[in-house]
């Protein structure tokens, strides 16, 4: 079995920084549970500085549970799953996270496994997704039978040359792309869902 928490984004945005969320993917795992950082939808050359920042972020966290953390790399990556108790893979360029988990046997490697995302890795693991960046329907890996949006509801874009987000407009071309008969998980920032399969 693999546990699955889909995260839609902007997780230390939320009231509790995060706290809800990496407490279901710790439940059950003990004070110290092994986990990998996955920074592939970041480029390259920010890896080690997002996993630093990790490692700052669960320090000021949590008091009771102390997660040992490790990073991610392609190399490794399978050697890597089997030594963690879960996988966090964290947000960024829709293209760039489907490109390594392609280069993997998913799900078949997170057997046995948590694995939480957010925003663009969430979007990664369902059937399709509408992403913010892009602005468009889009096909995920198809690891779970569902659709997403990320960052629903949000300031996400207000800024963007293209003006705000219409999400109404957004969740509509969702529920037109692909298996109309697939359920949509629009979910705003900081909230996420949780798959058992």
């Amino acid at each position: 079995m693999i546990k699955y928490i889909l995260n839609s984004g902007g997780v230390r945005n939320s009231a509790d920084r995060g706290r809800k969320f990496f407490e279901e993917v710790f439940r059950g795992l003990g004070k110290n549970p092994k986990l990998l950082i996955c920074n592939f939808a970041q480029p390259r050359e920010d890896w080690e500085f997002r996993y630093a920042d990790s490692v700052q972020y669960f320090e000021n966290l949590f008091g009771d549970v102390a997660p040992v953390l490790t990073l991610a790399f392609p190399k490794n990556f399978e050697d890597q799953i089997k030594e963690c108790d879960a996988i966090y893979i964290h947000g960024g360029d829709d293209h760039l996270v489907q490109y390594w988990l392609r280069k993997f046997d998913v799900p078949k490697i997170f057997e046995g496994k948590v694995v939480a995302t957010n925003s663009a890795s969430s979007n990664a693991l369902a059937q399709s997704f509408w992403t913010c960046d892009w602005r468009k329907c889009m096909n995920g890996l198809g690891i779970l039978p569902v659709k997403f949006i990320s960052h629903y509801k949000s300031a996400y874009g207000e800024t963007d040359p293209r003006g705000s987000i219409d999400w109404e407009s957004a969740k509509k071309e969702l529920e037109n792309f692909g298996d109309k008969s697939l359920p949509i998980y629009a979910l705003e920032e900081g909230e996420f869902v949780v798959f058992e399969v």
